[in-house]
């Protein structure tokens, strides 16, 4: 069994050495992935970081309906809810704008696991900008973080508006993490590959849901 993991291991880390920049910057033009963005002062020197970015044909406050809703327990992830639900997430991405999900505020939670789980994966708003910006902070400090073996992450997302009925929605997601050799395994080998997919797939699901909306309003 050890040498399975050990070669799963080593193969996810040479895919994640041979497509480090295709995973970390899908979509996202080099002038985005080396801009700054708000939420990156709050990891400061992040020893991961991504930049994700699609296009959608959708004012910003067609796709801020849908963003705004994310969270377990909440309208879901957007992403691959029956992998995450094998895994026991009880995710159920929303196929609608859920008028109860619209209200988040500052310092309201953000879930990525049921409440209860360990480690409890959750995220605090720091910063909410209707309908362009939406950042999302660590609960504790980086110190708690560190400690317990967990990210001290922030995660952004920036919607802009691209002329008349087309948006651009950036995401950049950054942690820093305790030293060592796990961690650097984890989160420069493991990490890499499935975040790139669930992120993409998120992105693509909003890019979806928001153009569809169009499509119904405008019929």
């Amino acid at each position: 069994m050890k040498r399975i993991v050990g070669a799963t291991v080593l193969a996810g880390a040479g895919f994640a050495a041979a497509r480090w920049s295709a995973m970390t910057n899908w979509g996202a033009t080099v002038e985005e992935a080396q801009a700054f963005m708000p939420g990156d002062e709050v990891v400061g020197e992040a020893k991961y970081r991504t930049t994700h970015a699609v296009t959608i044909e959708a004012v910003p406050e067609r796709v801020w309906v849908w963003l705004v809703q994310i969270g377990q327990g909440r309208g879901g992830m957007y992403s691959y809810d029956w992998l995450e639900n094998l895994f026991g997430l009880r995710m159920h991405s929303a196929d609608t704008v859920v008028p109860e999900l619209q209200g988040l505020g500052i310092g309201d939670t953000v879930r990525l696991v049921p409440e209860g789980t360990e480690p409890d994966l959750s995220f605090s708003i720091i910063s909410l900008e209707p309908p362009s910006l939406l950042v999302l902070g660590p609960e504790g400090s980086r110190e708690e973080a560190l400690t317990q073996g967990l990210p001290y992450p922030c995660w952004t997302f920036l919607i802009s508006s691209e002329g008349v009925d087309r948006s651009r929605l950036l995401v950049r997601f950054q942690c820093d993490f305790a030293p060592g050799a796990g961690s650097w395994l984890m989160y420069k080998a493991a990490l890499p590959p499935i975040h790139f997919l669930m992120e993409r797939k998120m992105l693509l699901t909003l890019k979806e849901r928001a153009e569809r909306s169009v499509s119904v309003g405008a019929a």
